[in-house]
């Protein structure tokens, strides 16, 4: 199964997920859903549980959600999270589908995974958050990471779509790919406000813009 394919899911993918890790559990549900592309499920789990590995508790906060899956699966994998919350300007009409999937598989998700529709920038993020954005479209990442900053919040995004007429890439392009300069003065104005920062790639396979920039308030 090619996980960088947009082909949607559906049950005829069931028996290719027969096992009993939380991967394949999450991965049968999403078929069962008939709502989500395959590659958003690879990028939702290898983006979550690199998060996860650093970054325990705090609420969720899934920004550019899409079909919210990634808060989904950070709440699956840390417990300790008290809710999570997929934001988006336009949620998916299938969104809501795969949420009540999610629940009745998992009824400890009930009342703890919100979906909310609105402007990205209207949404009050807090210093315990955890903030997370999978392939937040160009400038919309610049705008997760400002607002993380500004609340002292950890974030974790991997970008797409980088605009050089939209995006700082802090004069490196001279010296880097367009899309890599950004990225990397993404980082280092995390720095610059007082973060540890982790690079990170998830699988080319899955994506080829599978950057994953993590960073920590620590002053």
């Amino acid at each position: 199964m090619n996980p960088h394919s947009r082909a949607r899911l559906g049950r005829r993918a069931l028996p290719r997920f027969p096992g009993n890790t939380l991967f394949e559990r999450i991965a049968r549900t999403v078929c069962a859903a008939e709502c989500l592309p395959r590659k958003e499920l690879y990028e939702a789990w290898e983006v979550a549980r690199r998060v996860r590995r650093r970054f325990r508790g705090g609420r969720v906060v899934d920004l550019a959600c899409g079909h919210g899956l990634a808060a989904a699966v950070m709440l699956l994998l840390d417990d300790t999270s008290s809710e999570a919350v997929a934001v988006d300007t336009r949620l998916p009409k299938s969104a809501r589908r795969l949420q009540v999937a999610l629940t009745a598989e998992w009824p400890r998700l009930a009342d703890r995974l919100q979906l909310v529709e609105g402007r990205l920038e209207d949404f009050a993020l807090e210093p315990g958050d955890v903030v997370v954005s999978v392939h937040a479209c160009g400038a919309k990442t610049d705008a997760v990471l400002e607002a993380a900053a500004a609340a002292r919040a950890r974030v974790a995004v991997l970008p797409c779509c980088q605009s050089l007429s939209r995006s700082d890439h802090g004069g490196l392009d001279g010296w880097l790919d367009g899309a890599l300069a950004i990225d990397v003065t993404r980082a280092s104005n995390l720095r610059a406000h007082g973060y540890r920062v982790w690079t990170q790639r998830i699988p080319e396979a899955i994506t080829p813009k599978n950057r994953l920039l993590l960073g920590d308030p620590t002053r």
